[in-house]
């Protein structure tokens, strides 16, 4: 036997964990690490998704009633788009929470294109409620399991 084997045998039991339980805490870590993971590509996935529902609103107004094609297809893709990554972001999101995120991405977002791009109004108390659209996402956001 050589000189680890004899520490190992001298203080293996001064080990505060055994070595079962420090695989079944490494194990947890990992699941701990993975799932906080798997919410912050949620989130992010989400956020792409509240972009794709704003650049799918915006499009409704190019399409003239689905009248013209190349902006109708546009609009279809960002459609599609939108409700795809909001669904692959319910697998770790709560429903709730993430379409009330989702449709308040969507709204400030068309909001702010509509005040910045197409001219809209910008009454300080149609910002003032954006703002509190706003403060909505982000108390969901941090409010929200993890």
């Amino acid at each position: 036997m050589d000189v680890s084997g004899i520490l190992e045998l001298m203080f293996s039991d001064l080990d505060p964990m055994p070595t079962g339980q420090r695989n079944l805490q490494e194990s947890r870590d990992e699941t701990v690490m993975s799932k906080s993971t798997m919410t912050a590509t949620a989130w992010t996935i989400l956020f792409i998704a509240g972009l794709m529902e704003t650049g799918w609103a915006i499009g409704l107004k190019y399409t003239e009633g689905w009248t013209k094609l190349v902006p109708s297809a546009i609009t279809l893709v960002f459609m599609a788009g939108s409700f795809l990554l909001l669904s692959k972001s319910l697998e770790d999101l709560p429903v709730g929470t993430a379409y009330a995120v989702w449709t308040g991405i969507g709204a400030v977002g068309t909001v702010v294109i509509g005040i910045f791009i197409l001219g809209e109004s910008r009454d300080i108390l149609r910002l003032l409620c954006i703002m509190l659209i706003v403060a909505g996402i982000a108390g969901l956001m941090l409010v929200s399991p993890k």
